[in-house]
C-alpha cells in the first residue's frame, strides 16, 4: 500500500481501491503485442466503471479534506473573483451587444442597448436555465440588420450544442430549434432569412441519452443552411468551388462583389493576406506577404477601406492599421505587452473595440476612433479586481536552450526581487499543440498562488504551438512529438538551475493536450517535479481515435493504425510508460510526483477514460502491486460531475476545481499561507 508524506503535518497512509486487471486484453499492433488490463474502464455505461469512480471520489475527497489551505483558498479565489467582468461590445443594426458577468455568476449575461450611452437591457440571462448554471451559452450570433439572435446550448459541459433563435427587439422566441449541432458557429446571410452552421449525425442511441457521456466516434460534419421558420425556398444554395481541400487554412477578410481577401497559411507558415476574384478562381495576388518573423494572427475590414491586423510578436502582440487594398502600413496601434482578443469592428463602421489582458492587467476594452487623421485609443472600460495590487509583482520573458539548441520563449511571474535561493515553490504549465499559441493572460488563481503562497508562476511556450507559426507547431507534431517534452523539460531545468525553485518545489500543469504533456514528462523525469497537474489528459495514444472527436487529432499525433506512427506513439503514450523509477535509478527512494489527474463525467472531447485508465495504471504499477513501495507520493484523481473539457463551466465549479487542486500542492509541498 501506498502512502502519503510531506514536509509538513504528514496525511495518514492512502489505501488505493482495487481494481480488477483483465490480462487477456492484449492488442497486436504490427507485431507488438499490448496489453490492455482496463479496456474495461472505457464503457461510461458499466457499474462496475461506475463504482471505480465512487471509490476514487471517495479517496480523493479523503485527501482534499485534509488539506489544510483549502477553504482559506476558497475564500481568497472567492473573494478576488468577485469582480464585474466585460467583453467587448459589438455592433448589429445599429444596436451594441455585450456579454457581462457581475462577479460570481455562474454565466455570463448577453446585454443590448440602443447606443453606448443608453441604459443596457438583458437580452439572454442563461442562469437562469439551469438552477447550478450547468447550462451554457456556447454560441451567440446577431444577424446583420439586428432583427434576430441565434444561441446555441450546451448543457454540463458537454460539446453538443442545440441551437435556438429569438428576436431581439421584443425578446420573444422563434419556433426554430436545431439539436446535435457540435463543433460549429452561426453564420447568417446579409439577407437575414437564415444562417450556416455545421452539425454530426445524431447518436444512434436506444432511449433516453445524456448528451456528452457517450464514447461513439464523431464522423461526416457536414455544412448545413437553417432557413429561418422555413422561409423561402428549401432548394440548394448556389455555390462556387474555390478551395475544396484541407491542405491550408484560409479565413475571408472581406469581400468587394467577387473580389475576396483571405488570409491563409498556403506556402506562408506565419500567414499571409491573399485576393482572389471568383471569375478568375485561378489567379491569386498576394496583398501582405508574410512576414519573416512575426505571425499574422487575425485581420480585419474595417473603416471602408482600411485593415485592423494583429502579429504576433515573440509571443507579444502588435496592432497596425492597413490599407485594404494594398497592404500598406498605415498606423501602428499602442499597446502594452500582453495579449489582444475580442476585436470587433466592420467596414461600415470607423469605430473599433479592442480587447486586452496580461498577467498583471485583468482586462482593458479600448474603444478605436479611426475616422480621425491618426487613430484614437481610448479606454471604454477596464476591469478592476479590488485587493489586487500589481506593482508587488514583476513579469519576465527568457528564452531557455532546449535539447536540440532551440530557444523556447518562456514567461516567469513573480513577487518583486524575489532572492533567486531554489527555495520558492514554482508552477510550470505548458500546452504545445495544434498550433494554439499560449500569451499572456489574467488568473486570479494564480495571483493569489503568488501573493499568499510564494509561488513562481511560469508559462512554457514549447514547440507544438502556434507561437511562431506553422513550423514551430510542425516541430512539436508526429514524429517530433518528443520535442513538445524536451523543451518542456528543458524549461523546468532553467527554473532550478537559476534558482527559482528546486525540484520538490516544482509543480507542473496542463489541460488536454496539456494533459498529456504533464503525464508524459513524469513519465520521462519523475524526479524533476514534485507535484503534477494533469487537466483532461489524452493518455492512450493507442486508442485516442477511436472515441468522439479522437480521430480529429491524428493531424498533430498520428494513428497507431499505421505501423510507422504506432512507433512514435508507444515511445511517449503515458499510459504505455508509467515505469518504477526506483528500478531505473541508482537512487532507491526515487518514485513520482504527488499526482493529480482531473476529469469531468460530460467531457466528450477528451473523455474520462482517458485519465481512468492511466490512473488505474499508476496505482496498480507504482503502489499495490508492490510490497512496501517506495512510492509513497498520493496518485489520485478528482473526477467532476455535471462538467466537461472546461467549456462553460459555471463560476462556482472553476473556483471549487481551483480550490481544489491547489490545495493540494501546498500540501504536498508542505506550504505555508502569508497574508
Amino acid at each position: 500500500m501506498g502512502s502519503l508524506s510531506t514536509d509538513g503535518d504528514g496525511l495518514p497512509p492512502l489505501r488505493y481501491p482495487p481494481a480488477r486487471r483483465d490480462d487477456s486484453v492484449v492488442d497486436d499492433y504490427f507485431g507488438v503485442r499490448v496489453p490492455d488490463p482496463y479496456r474495461w474502464l472505457e464503457d461510461p455505461d458499466s457499474e462496475e466503471v461506475r463504482q471505480f469512480v465512487e471509490k476514487q471520489v471517495a479517496l480523493t475527497d479523503s485527501v482534499l479534506a485534509k488539506c489544510g489551505e483549502r477553504e482559506r483558498l476558497r475564500r481568497q479565489i472567492t473573494t478576488l473573483f468577485d469582480h464585474p467582468r466585460y467583453d467587448t461590445p459589438f455592433k448589429r443594426g445599429g444596436k451594441y451587444f455585450f456579454f457581462h458577468n457581475t462577479g460570481l455568476q455562474a454565466q455570463s449575461v448577453l446585454y443590448v442597448q440602443n447606443d453606448l450611452d443608453a441604459e443596457a437591457e438583458v437580452l439572454l440571462d442563461p442562469n437562469g436555465l439551469s438552477e447550478d448554471g450547468t447550462v451554457a451559452l456556447s454560441i451567440s450570433s446577431v444577424s446583420k440588420d439586428g432583427k434576430y439572435l441565434a444561441y446555441g446550448l450546451s448543457a454540463s459541459g458537454s460539446d453538443w450544442v442545440t441551437i435556438k433563435v429569438m428576436r431581439v427587439d421584443d425578446k420573444k422566441p422563434e419556433p426554430d430549434t436545431i439539436s446535435w449541432v457540435k463543433f460549429s458557429s452561426v453564420s447568417w446571410t446579409n439577407d437575414a432569412n437564415g444562417f450556416f452552421y455545421s452539425r454530426y449525425p445524431a447518436p444512434k442511441e436506444d432511449g433516453e441519452l445524456d448528451a456528452g457521456t457517450e464514447t461513439n466516434i464523431n464522423l461526416n460534419h457536414q455544412l448545413y443552411y437553417h432557413f429561418l421558420g422555413l422561409k423561402g425556398s428549401t432548394e440548394m444554395l448556389p455555390f462556387i468551388k474555390l478551395v475544396d481541400d484541407f491542405e491550408a487554412r484560409y479565413e475571408a477578410v472581406a469581400n468587394d462583389d467577387s473580389e475576396f481577401t483571405f488570409l491563409t497559411n498556403k506556402g506562408a507558415p506565419r500567414n499571409k493576406l491573399v485576393r482572389v476574384d471568383l471569375r478568375e478562381p485561378n489567379s491569386w495576388t498576394d496583398i501582405l506577404p508574410e512576414d519573416q518573423k512575426d505571425v499574422l494572427e487575425s485581420a480585419y475590414a474595417v473603416n471602408d477601406n482600411q485593415l485592423l491586423v494583429s502579429y504576433l510578436s515573440d509571443v507579444k502582440y502588435v496592432l497596425q492599421i492597413r490599407d485594404l487594398k494594398t497592404g500598406t502600413l498605415l498606423h501602428h496601434l499602442p499597446i502594452d505587452i500582453g495579449t489582444v482578443f475580442g476585436i470587433s469592428g466592420r467596414r461600415e463602421d470607423s469605430e473599433v473595440f479592442i480587447g486586452f489582458t496580461s498577467f498583471l492587467t485583468p482586462g482593458i476594452i479600448y474603444k478605436c476612433n479611426l475616422a480621425t487623421e491618426v487613430p484614437e485609443m481610448k479606454i471604454f472600460r477596464e476591469i478592476s479586481v479590488p485587493g489586487f495590487d500589481r506593482t508587488v509583482f514583476e513579469v519576465k520573458q527568457v528564452f531557455v536552450s532546449s535539447m536540440d539548441g532551440t530557444k523556447i520563449p518562456m514567461f516567469i511571474v513573480s513577487k518583486k526581487n524575489i532572492e533567486l535561493d531554489g527555495s520558492h515553490p514554482a508552477l510550470l504549465y505548458g500546452y504545445g499543440g495544434f498550433n494554439i499559441s499560449l500569451t499572456p493572460s489574467f488568473s486570479v488563481s494564480r495571483i493569489i498562488l503568488s501573493r499568499n503562497l510564494g509561488f513562481v508562476f511560469c508559462i512554457a511556450n514549447i514547440r507544438g504551438g502556434g507561437e511562431y507559426g506553422e513550423e514551430w507547431h510542425k516541430a512539436g507534431s508526429l514524429s517530433k512529438k518528443q520535442n513538445c517534452f524536451d523543451d518542456f523539460i528543458a524549461c523546468a531545468e532553467f527554473l532550478i538551475s537559476t534558482g527559482y525553485t528546486n525540484s520538490k518545489r516544482l509543480c507542473i500543469e496542463g489541460g488536454s493536450n496539456g494533459g498529456l504533456l504533464v503525464a508524459a514528462c513524469i513519465n520521462q523525469r519523475p524526479d524533476l517535479f514534485g507535484c503534477a497537474l494533469a487537466h483532461v489528459g489524452v493518455m492512450d495514444m493507442l486508442r485516442f481515435h477511436k472515441f468522439t472527436i479522437g480521430h480529429a487529432w491524428t493531424t498533430d499525433y498520428g494513428s497507431s493504425d499505421k505501423g510507422e506512427e504506432f512507433h512514435w506513439l508507444i515511445k511517449y503514450s503515458p499510459l504505455h510508460n508509467v515505469k518504477r523509477p526506483w528500478e531505473k535509478s541508482a537512487n532507491q527512494a526515487c518514485q513520482y510526483p504527488s499526482t493529480m489527474l482531473l476529469t469531468a463525467d460530460h467531457d466528450d472531447r477528451v473523455v474520462p477514460l482517458h485519465s481512468l485508465k492511466l490512473l488505474a495504471t499508476m496505482q496498480y504499477a507504482l503502489c499495490t502491486s508492490v510490497e512496501n513501495s517506495p512510492q509513497t507520493n498520493p496518485i489520485i484523481a478528482r473526477i467532476e460531475c455535471k462538467a466537461g473539457h472546461g467549456a462553460g463551466r459555471p463560476t462556482k465549479k472553476m473556483i471549487d476545481e481551483a480550490a481544489d487542486r491547489y490545495s493540494f500542492v501546498a500540501k504536498v509541498m508542505g506550504l505555508t499561507w502569508m497574508d
